[in-house]
């Protein structure tokens, strides 16, 4: 990794699934392009408290900005998963109606979705719920059945994304958290907290929670980005909750509610909560919305328990109005925002990608196809994924592959390894990067393992190794 001492064409503040899809994009073109993040790793803001689920196009009208593009996002994951290695499926949405009220509601989402064009989507009776989810609370009326739509990791989706990018050409400087800029001429220097600077041609404010203090810290345009709380709960994988299709309720005018899905690495989520905080930092989970979420899955999948929740988090959206904000900006020259970028921001990244490029093309950045671009990244070998034989086969190359690190998700030393080479020195990073630590016990027996693999590797003490980057330190003093 340089050091960020460089000229660019293209500055993007923020390594979140838009800021990844948009530096992707731009690698294809014979640009110098600088990926930037305030955090120690790729996709530690908004993304990584994602749900994970690729929405079906139904939940708002197609005038809005965000329904255009993610019904265009949606339709490019099968070409990106061709492409790129990260998990993904299209297990299809259902939307569940419990009373005469929702059925109408039900009813409006549908001359929605046709209208916006979705595939495929269907207004479903009792029995054809039941078919499609037989999990499903018997006491159901009807629904709603959306076949395109899916289910992503959504840290690996931004990992392979920035990997393609890197790989063709795009430097990620992480660390780098913008404190001040100025424009010269036809050029931004752009300055990080810690004293580095670079320069560019054009700014992409990507910065998710943080693009109302980027605006403001390049002398753009004034907004206020809220945070929205939701609080989600996992459970294990052996869960006999575990449905085959994502499961809506009927939404609300400010939430499209309480979620079971079935992650596409087999744990279930439930959740998100919808609460605006004051506090930007604010991760907390509290026994009050477990009983919230529980009480409200278990309405729509009975079978849920409280004895398989495995783990809790939050996650924090950007809100700002009712639509998202990607436009040149109107006060500074060569500087985009990308903004108020929530729910359905995943399903609409890989068009937002393509929407900013052509916001960069109008304002005069020239583009120019590279004719050696490479859109795929190799598949990386999972244990988990193998039969006894390949792993055997593996194993006889290298020995790694037979020394299981995460027993719970089946992760091997040669995983973990491959993570840290690949840059990714924080129990955080690696956890995303490999799925260790996600099991179980969460990290109960791993995460020592895996702290000796990089302390191998990186040369870095105890004292020095973190959680997610800064002060996560995990032992104040080195054993």
């Amino acid at each position: 990794m340089k050091t960020g001492s460089g000229r660019y064409d293209v500055c993007i503040v923020g390594a979140g699934v838009c800021g990844a899809n948009i530096a992707r994009r731009l690698s294809a073109y014979e640009l110098d392009v600088v990926l930037v993040d305030k955090y120690a790793d790729v996709s530690f803001g908004v993304s990584k408290g994602n749900s994970g689920i690729i929405h079906g196009g139904f939940h708002h009208g197609r005038q809005h900005l965000k329904a255009r593009l993610e019904i265009q996002g949606a339709m490019m994951f099968d070409r990106l998963r061709q492409e790129l290695d990260f998990p993904f499926k299209r297990c299809g949405i259902v939307v569940a109606a419990f009373h005469e009220d929702e059925m109408r509601a039900i009813e409006q989402l549908y001359m929605q979705g046709v209208d916006n064009g979705v595939i495929g989507i269907e207004m479903c009776s009792r029995e054809r719920m039941l078919e499609l989810e037989p999990k499903l609370n018997p006491d159901v009326l009807g629904g709603l059945w959306v076949p395109g739509g899916g289910i992503v990791e959504p840290y690996r989706f931004v990992f392979s994304l920035v990997e393609s990018a890197r790989k063709n050409g795009v430097e990620l400087l992480t660390d780098f958290k913008v404190s001040a800029a100025a424009r010269s001429g036809d050029e931004w220097t752009v300055r990080a907290e810690d004293g580095r600077s670079i320069k560019a041609r054009y700014v992409v404010n990507a910065a998710g929670l943080f693009a109302d203090e980027v605006s403001a810290v390049f002398g753009a345009e004034e907004f206020a980005i809220k945070a929205r709380k939701g609080e989600y709960y996992l459970l294990d994988r052996l869960s006999k909750a575990r449905t085959e299709r994502v499961v809506f309720p009927v939404p609300t005018s400010v939430s499209k509610g309480m979620l079971v899905i079935p992650t596409v690495e087999g744990t279930v989520l439930i959740g998100p909560t919808a609460d605006m905080v004051d506090d930007k930092g604010d991760a907390a989970t509290t026994r009050e919305h477990l009983e919230k979420i529980l009480s409200s899955a278990r309405a729509m999948i009975p079978a849920i328990s409280e004895n398989d929740v495995i783990t809790s988090f939050a996650g924090l959206r950007p809100t700002l109005g009712d639509d998202f904000y990607i436009e040149m900006s109107k006060k500074v020259p060569a500087f985009a925002q990308v903004a108020g970028i929530q729910s359905p921001g995943l399903t609409a990244s890989p068009a937002i990608g393509e929407y900013v490029k052509d916001l960069l093309k109008k304002a005069g950045l020239k583009l120019k196809e590279k004719v050696d671009y490479d859109p795929f990244v190799g598949k990386r070998p999972h244990v988990k994924d193998l039969s006894p034989y390949e792993v055997d086969q593996l194993a006889a190359a290298d020995p790694a592959y037979a020394n299981m690190v995460c027993r719970c998700e089946k992760v091997s030393e040669a995983e973990i390894v491959e993570a840290v080479r690949a840059g990714h020195t924080t129990l955080d990073g690696i956890k995303y990067f490999t799925r260790a630590q996600m099991g179980r016990c969460q990290g109960g027996f791993c995460t020592y393992k895996i702290m000796k693999i990089i302390m191998r590797e990186t040369g870095l003490s105890y004292s020095d190794i973190t959680k997610n980057g800064g002060e996560s330190r995990m032992l104040k003093d080195e054993l």
